[in-house]
């Protein structure tokens, strides 16, 4: 298990094939996208800097971890013959389905295919392959390089023994692996999201602003940021689509999303990605302010 392809090169596949590829794993990491390729090794060779300024890596450590990673536009000459694949693509299941598709019959019969998926279900994207024993969901944490938990996600079929290789695979990374079983969420976004978007109906209700409720949160519950900010930080799409995901999963009206949350997503403000959600992220993150009033009673 030295041979890993990483699928999307957004913020969470740079940090995974930041992380396999700092711990000695061969990393190819893949998107049709040769731009989005080059933005991500760039913000790789960022991060290595900050680790190495911080005295946590060497600068051998850092060239190290570069020289294990290529990047490639075609999937199937990358994955051909990889131990493991993790894909990382946009949360839309529709797109996971077809790269688990394509990947069933571009890897090994043996290799093991994971998705970093915060919410869909690893039972039914192993249902579009024909190697459900060794579909497995990988869940990392943003952002990667730093955060310890990978939350391990048991489809219904997922075997024993990929379980076993991933569970070990992960603490080789310095990582804590947790298991779970596949219920739509998992565990961290179904108890997550519901406190989202909670803080989101406070603010949509009138009940405080932005900066009131983060800061009863941080100061009250010794949370290190804000439920509004953190939205803004995993992108308010992703926390959009995985309510929708909850809702539906479970068709529970407690999981449906704010609608001011789904009036800013339309809008375009999704966060820090887009430079403005909850707080205006124009001067960077450290600068960040509060964006503006909402009314409390479109």
């Amino acid at each position: 298990m030295r041979n890993i392809a990483v699928i999307g090169s957004g913020t969470m596949g740079n940090g995974i094939a930041h992380t396999f590829a700092q711990f000695g794993y061969t990393v190819n990491l893949v998107d049709t996208n040769a731009d989005a390729l080059q933005k991500a090794v760039d913000t790789i060779t960022k991060n290595l800097d900050r680790q190495v300024a911080k005295g946590t890596i060497t600068e051998t450590d850092k060239e190290s971890t570069l020289k294990n990673l290529s990047t490639h536009t075609d999937l199937k000459a990358a994955v051909a013959n990889v131990d493991l694949v993790v894909e990382a693509a946009t949360e839309n299941i529709e797109l996971k389905l077809q790269i688990f598709k394509d990947l069933d019959a571009f890897t090994k019969p043996e290799t093991i295919l994971a998705s970093n998926t915060s919410s869909i279900s690893i039972t039914k994207i192993a249902s579009v392959t024909n190697r459900g024993d060794k579909i497995i969901g990988m869940h990392f944490m943003n952002p990667v390089p730093i955060m310890k938990l990978v939350e391990v996600i048991r489809g219904y079929a997922t075997s024993d023994i990929t379980t076993n290789i991933v569970m070990e695979l992960s603490k080789k990374l310095d990582k804590v692996p947790v298991e779970v079983n596949d219920y739509p969420g998992f565990v961290a976004n179904r108890i997550l999201m519901p406190m989202i978007n909670e803080a989101i109906y406070s603010l949509y209700e009138g009940v405080a602003g932005v900066y009131e409720i983060d800061t009863v949160m941080k100061l009250g519950m010794a949370h290190p940021m804000g439920p509004l900010q953190l939205a803004d930080f995993i992108g308010l799409d992703v926390c959009l689509a995985i309510l929708n995901v909850l809702h539906q999963g479970f068709g529970n009206q407690k999981y449906a999303p704010c609608p001011l949350l789904v009036n800013m997503v339309t809008a375009g403000k999704k966060g820090v990605k887009s430079g403005e959600g909850f707080y205006d992220y124009s001067n960077g993150l450290k600068e960040a302010k509060v964006a503006g009033k909402f009314n409390p009673n479109p």
